[in-house]
């Protein structure tokens, strides 16, 4: 990334590996980075580069580690969950967005999930809230909560936009949670 001069962090499943969350192996470095890039085959690793256009704006929610060859920039475990709802294709889908969420909630600080919660997008925010609340991390949802209403008013959005892809097969809902306005038309399935 040095040679490409981009901003970049170590993000997604691969940041959560490396704050501990270690329900599923990871087939791939996931990297993010504001300009679109190939995948990168290096031995039998695999590279793959995720776009984010306002890179700056989660700065903050970026942070240094050491490693063995170096020093690399990974998510913190806030910015982290935001982007597994971000990029649920990267994650594996809601239910394995919800598994990694059970390790990585105690690390989460809430008031930088509420800061940078301001750059996500607000489904994202509404899906982390609800998922986070589900899983008994209500105190870590709760400053972010406070940063969203001050947004303004809050559309109603999907738990799993996968579910309503086609209209002839999409499920009923089954539950409306009215804090976060998500409908839940399947409940995520945590692996133990």
């Amino acid at each position: 990334m040095r040679h490409e001069q981009q901003l970049y962090y170590v993000g997604l499943l691969k940041a959560a590996e490396l704050h501990g969350a270690t329900h599923q192996a990871v087939m791939e470095f996931q990297i993010v980075t504001p300009k679109r890039m190939p995948k990168i085959k290096a031995g039998r690793n695999l590279i793959v580069f995720y776009y984010r256009k306002d890179i700056a704006a989660v700065v903050s929610g970026i942070e240094d580690r050491k490693t063995d060859t170096g020093r690399m920039k990974i998510s913190s475990p806030a910015l982290t969950a935001l982007d597994l709802l971000r990029y649920p294709q990267a994650a594996g889908g809601i239910d394995n967005v919800a598994t990694v969420l059970t390790d990585l909630a105690e690390k989460i600080d809430p008031s930088q999930l509420a800061a940078l919660s301001d750059a996500a997008e607000r489904p994202v925010v509404q899906r982390l809230g609800h998922l986070l609340e589900r899983l008994g991390h209500a105190d870590r949802a709760n400053p972010m909560y406070a940063a969203l209403t001050a947004r303004g008013a809050t559309p109603w959005t999907e738990l799993d936009r996968d579910e309503t892809r086609d209209p002839d097969f999409t499920p009923a809902p089954q539950e409306h949670d009215d804090r976060w306005r998500v409908v839940v038309r399947r409940t995520p399935e945590v692996d133990e």
